[in-house]
């Protein structure tokens, strides 16, 4: 009797593990939670993951300074978090990157960035997990910092992920309009603070959950 229970809650709990919607957050330094306090509570993959519930499971891939693009200064292509992420079998992939790509010196391969997206969203829609792509429009910078370009991010980058995205099937979340007006919560006018992060994390649920 005592080894049937036994294989029924090995049984049960292998459902549960086949229930879990894994989500991978791709990004930089604000999904990483650069800036914050205790980024292993308020970076908002992990308010996320919060948000979402028991059925999901969220981590956060999010590597501080990265692009998008292959040529930019630190690529997000060459690091140990993207083949993890990659490795980690997701059903659900957010894709933030692109702030560090309005620097000049990223910029000036601005004619690569939509293949370079388009590439990095063929990665993960063909694994075997199949997941489902949502593209996350960097916040607004409030200022000239770090060399990231704020009219870059509105006026180039935002269009071109549109473009691509629709091309591709993925999803887009506007996190622009989101953190629009809210220079309060971005202390740096570029990373976002706890409340701030967790406006993004409230932004993604909804994408998710209305996807679904």
């Amino acid at each position: 009797m005592k080894h049937l229970i036994y294989l029924l809650f090995l049984a049960a709990v292998a459902q549960v593990s086949a229930l879990t919607i894994k989500v991978a957050c791709i990004g930089d330094s604000i999904t990483e939670g650069s800036g914050l306090s205790n980024p292993t509570v308020t970076a908002y993959p992990v308010v996320l993951g919060k948000l979402l519930g028991t059925n999901y499971q969220t981590r956060n891939f999010g590597v501080s300074g990265r692009t998008l693009l292959r040529k930019g200064d630190y690529p997000y292509w060459n690091e140990q978090a993207f083949r993890t992420a990659t490795n980690y079998s997701p059903d659900v992939v957010t894709i933030k990157l692109g702030t560090n790509d309005s620097k000049p010196y990223n910029w000036k391969y601005k004619a690569e960035f939509a293949r370079d997206l388009g590439d990095l969203i063929d990665v993960f829609a063909n694994l075997p997990s199949h997941p489902r792509i949502f593209v996350c429009f960097p916040v607004p910078a409030y200022a000239l910092t770090y060399d990231i370009t704020p009219e870059v991010i509105k006026n180039e980058i935002i269009p071109i992920i549109i473009q691509v995205a629709r091309q591709k099937g993925a999803m887009t979340i506007d996190l622009y309009t989101a953190l629009s007006g809210r220079p309060d919560l971005f202390p740096d006018n570029i990373h976002p603070n706890a409340a701030g992060a967790a406006l993004i994390a409230r932004t993604i649920q909804g994408a998710i959950l209305t996807a679904h």
